[in-house]
């Protein structure tokens, strides 16, 4: 009833009620791990005969049958079980029996052969070692069930396993079989999901010829990567070992599966210098009570057909059971004990194909049981007994029983099968063993941690310290990687051609950060954060506004309390100065109102200074508009006054009265009460706000956004109509004589207004942060001052240190125009003085006129003459 492979070879086999073996080997290829399986199972067989609540009454039998790893051997072998047809009976054996359940087979391979030819008669094969996730599959093999963990977990524990230490550039090796080509072909897959690469991948197989082993050791020894997955059985491996150990190819950290890794092959000693530090996965251990005590006490047998153990006596303890079978050899005495024998038979330790073995026997003797004793039958026999005879159950009613066996075992582990026919989820699937060197130079597998298959993602429980590392650092976890791990502030850049672990390390780009190694992507930070010098962390950016603590606001703010200084300095000048002829000539009034709107267009720059808020965003620009517009309209009305006085032609023209003292308020509240509407619709339509500017990269800029831009630009436009009003203006009153040059000093100042404004558009748009503010304010001073010292400073000049031209006299000169008497008086009276004519161009009419009129420098009349002109300075 069950396959193993005791010999690493074939054997000659005779087919019969039992085996009976008859051979010639090598005996140095003894796998003691199948003997241990075999005798395993026997102990199973007798500890369930001997039990009375199993199968009470009823003795199990059973066939063992060895395959030597052949595919074709085992399909013979279960055809043979299953169909009772042998080669001969055994003695007392009258009659052929059917074996109705087949356990076995260790590889992969030989179970999909014959698994595949028994499937259509419904017979249930239950494997112990059997991984391949193939098998799973239950439309391909729906009689097959299994005591091991399919081995897409054991895929995806390597893959993590590699993954856990950093490994992300690896070499692959795996047996030419299914359970080679179908375990790695889901590690890969696996692997490639987790970001680990494999540099090469190479099968192999123990019959391939030696070339194809030296060309597998060629590109080893050429490879990069430090280490070395290999899904493969022990017997195809030792082949590429043995050409690893010709060329000493040493230095690797091997990766195994449980095919291997807690194999105590005869030969590992030899080959430890290549597998030292070797670390895998394999089947969680169980202690299975007395089967210690069982596998020493067993001795060999004289009994025909059960002369298996016979051969493995004879090379344990070089002495013949029997001159037939060897008379080279002397006879064993009987004395000969396996207490004294230190081999993986007896090594329970690493035990996982004994315990599967004990847990498939138990599986399918609880299932005969259950179908024995009629549980779950809907239809029981009418004496209450159960109808189903022993000889005469199918196997299709033990392969029904056995998909819904459930038990527990002697040492408390509850066991069933999915509906895959794999073994139910649990906790722990693996042991992590390690390959080391006790203090006796012996090799030791240790578990150096656990592995938790049936989690959502797999978790590993790992001593660190008990692991011992490949290589001449045995306590420094080997380094495999195609490319160097890219530092935080770096992200991964993969290579042309290659995959995706060979990468070259790219700084992060301006405002993008990285916080992890091997980033494959940079973040950018939010607008109101900047990437630190390491670009590995988001940081506040600078906040950036003109503030009165800087040098820049501390000068501007200088420079504009030194402008309404100015100002207001003068103001005080002309009020002290008030009844002299140069202050009356520039219309005082007009004078006056022109100063204080300088005052405060010098003042409101201070209101673009200092942290913006609502109210001071609002206040700067509705203030800068409104004072500007009463500045410009003061000019245009002195302008305006100097023009029409200009261009009056002959005494007793009327054109002033059009625009006398009252015309000229009129015009300047008007043409200010204009900027006034615009300002408040732009106040409550869409005011400025507060706003921060993130467009560049290393600082946030607090600034007043303008809210509504076609308010702004109204606010600015009317301000340049004014401004190019006046200069117009001014210019054609340009020729006025040269003592009274009001007109050219109007044109200058707004010349140099006009100039400053149109070079602050670029300036303006070019500056950054800050200095945009800071343009601005400069160009309100600049042009502050330009009215401020264009317009005032010469007379402030005639009035403090000329006061000898502080005059009537002076002030009209010799070709003063007769008109200019109508100029800023008011039309007050002047009695006329006879003998006095002055000449001059009357402008607009080309020819000469002579004009009269009466100066009295002695006494001024209050009480103006009915038939006189009209006074200057009064």
């Amino acid at each position: 009833m069950a396959l193993f492979i005791l010999l690493s070879f074939s054997l000659l086999l005779n087919l019969g009620c039992s085996k009976k073996i008859k051979n010639t080997f090598d005996l140095n290829s003894l796998n003691f791990r199948e003997l241990q399986c075999t005798q395993t199972f026997i102990f199973a067989i007798e500890e369930i005969n001997n039990r009375t609540d199993i199968l009470p009454g009823i003795n199990l039998g059973y066939k063992i049958y060895d395959t030597c790893r052949d595919v074709r051997l085992a399909l013979q072998s279960a055809m043979a079980l299953v169909n009772g047809q042998e080669d001969g009976q055994m003695d007392g054996c009258n009659e052929k029996s059917r074996a109705p359940v087949i356990v076995g087979q260790t590889n992969s391979s030989p179970v999909v052969g014959f698994t595949t030819s028994i499937g259509p008669f419904n017979i249930p094969a239950v494997s112990h070692a059997a991984s391949c996730a193939c098998l799973s599959n239950k439309n391909l093999y729906p009689t097959f069930f299994r005591t091991t963990p399919t081995d897409y977990y054991q895929s995806r524990a390597l893959v993590q396993l590699v993954k856990h230490f950093g490994w992300t550039w690896v070499g692959a090796i795996r047996s030419d079989t299914d359970y080679g080509n179908s375990g790695m072909a889901t590690f890969e897959q696996i692997a490639q999901n987790e970001g680990v690469c494999i540099e090469y991948s190479e099968a192999i197989y123990r019959t391939y010829p030696k070339e194809k082993f030296i060309k597998i050791a060629d590109i080893i020894k050429k490879s990069t990567s430090k280490v070395i997955v290999a899904f493969v059985s022990f017997s195809d491996l030792e082949y590429l070992l043995n050409e690893l150990f010709n060329q000493n190819v040493t230095g690797y950290q091997w990766i195994g599966t449980q095919s291997w890794i807690s194999a105590k092959n005869p030969t590992i000693v030899k080959y430890y210098k290549l597998l030292n530090g070797a670390i895998g996965t394999a089947i969680s251990t169980s202690v299975i009570p007395g089967l210690q005590e069982f596998l020493l006490n067993v001795h060999p047998s004289m009994t025909p057909g059960n002369t298996g153990m016979n051969s493995f006596w004879e090379f344990l303890f070089n002495c013949s059971v029997s001159k037939q079978t060897n008379a080279k050899l002397s006879a064993c005495t009987g004395s000969e004990s396996l207490n004294n024998i230190r081999n993986q038979y007896d090594d329970l330790m690493n035990n996982e194909y004994s315990a599967n073995v004990y847990k498939a026997v138990y599986a399918v003797a609880y299932s005969l049981h259950n179908l024995l004793s009629c549980q779950n039958e809907k239809r029981p026999a009418p004496n209450g007994t159960c109808s189903v005879k022993i000889k005469a159950f199918m196997f299709l009613q033990v392969l029904n029983y056995l998909k819904y066996v459930n038990f527990s075992t002697s040492y408390g582990e509850n066991f069933y099968f999915d509906a895959n026919g794999d073994p139910a989820a649990k906790g722990k699937a693996y042991d992590l063993i390690n390959w080391q060197l006790n203090r006796d130079g012996m090799i030791e597998f240790v578990t150096v941690g656990e592995y938790y298959a049936f989690l959502s993602e797999g978790k590993f429980v790992i001593d660190y310290n008990n692991i011992v590392w490949a290589g001449f650092k045995r306590n420094e976890v080997p380094k495999s990687v195609c490319s160097e791990s890219c530092r935080p502030g770096t992200r991964k850049a993969v290579q042309k051609g290659r995959p995706i672990c060979c990468f070259d390390c790219i700084p992060c780009a301006e405002g993008e950060i990285s916080n992890k190694s091997d980033s494959t992507d940079c973040l950018k930070c939010s607008l109101e954060y900047k990437a630190n010098k390491q670009k590995d962390q988001c940081i506040l950016k600078d906040i950036e506004f003109l503030s009165f603590e800087e040098n820049m606001g501390i000068l501007l703010v200088s420079l504009a309390l030194l402008g309404a200084s100015l100002t207001i300095s003068i103001a005080f000048v002309f009020y002290l100065k008030r009844d002299t002829p140069i202050v009356k000539a520039n219309n005082s009034e007009l004078s006056f109102l022109l100063l204080f709107s300088l005052t405060l267009c010098f003042l409101c720059s201070l209101t673009f200074i200092g942290q913006p808020t609502e109210w001071s965003c609002m206040l700067r620009h509705t203030a800068f508009g409104i004072t500007f517009v009463l500045c410009i309209s003061c000019v245009l009305g002195k302008t305006i006054v100097v023009l029409m006085a200009f261009r009056a032609t002959l005494p007793g023209n009327n054109v002033m009265k059009w625009f006398g003292a009252m015309q000229q308020r009129l015009s300047v509240c008007m043409f200010t009460f204009i900027q006034v509407i615009i300002c408040t619709l732009w106040l409550m339509v869409s005011p400025p706000y507060p706003n921060k500017n993130t467009h560049f990269t290393e600082i946030l800029i607090l600034e007043c956004d303008v809210g509504s831009v076609t308010a702004f630009y109204a606010v600015l436009g009317y301000i340049g109509f004014l401004a190019a009003l006046c200069f117009v203006l001014a210019f054609l009153a340009r020729t006025l004589p040269d003592n009274f040059n009001e007109a050219k000093f109007i044109t200058f100042s707004i010349l140099i207004f006009c100039a400053v404004w149109i070079t602050f558009i670029p300036a303006y748009i070019s500056s950054p942060g800050k200095y945009t503010v800071a343009v601005e304010i400069f160009a309100i001073l600049a042009s502050s001052f330009a009215l401020l010292f264009c317009i005032f400073l010469p007379k402030c000049y005639i009035i403090l240190f000329k006061p000898e031209m502080n005059t009537k006299k002076n002030l009209m000169g010799k070709k003063a125009i007769c008109t200019v008497i109508h100029f800023y008086s008011q039309y007050l009276p002047l009695h006329c003085v006879r003998g006095k004519e002055f000449k001059s161009n009357t402008a607009g009419f080309g020819r000469e006129v002579k004009l009269s009129f009466c100066l009295n420098y002695g006494h001024l009349h209050k009480t103006p003459s009915r038939h006189t002109s009209h006074s200057l300075f009064n």
